[in-house]
């Protein structure tokens, strides 16, 4: 199966649909749904368009394979942003201790 069809698959189960309720929609059999979904032909242009329509996307949001990718990057993004947070933690800790100790030769004098 390739990644189109995974996606057009994956977009069917997330609105609960069959593939009788695509192709209905598609005025397409459901055969030949099912070959769309699994790779086994050629989608043109205007079937592509149709069928971003029917999942409310635009046709570059149906052909972009980037979902992954957005997923990486925001994950690295995370990663960058834990490292720093652990960094800032220790500094307020280190000034934790010396508010502590100027706390204490405060009420030594």
């Amino acid at each position: 199966m390739n990644a189109l069809g995974k996606k057009i698959r994956l977009l069917r189960h997330q609105k609960g649909w069959s593939q009788e309720d695509v192709a209905k929609r598609l005025d397409i059999s459901i055969p030949a749904f099912s070959k769309i979904e699994t790779g086994i032909t050629d989608v043109n242009l205007s079937r592509l368009n149709q069928i971003s329509k029917l999942f409310g996307m635009s046709l570059v949001q149906l052909l972009s394979t980037s979902d992954s990718e957005e997923d990486r990057q925001a994950q690295d993004e995370i990663e960058e942003l834990n490292s720093k947070l652990q960094v800032r933690e220790a500094e307020v800790i280190e000034l934790q201790k010396k508010v502590i100790e100027l706390y204490e030769q405060l009420h030594k004098k």
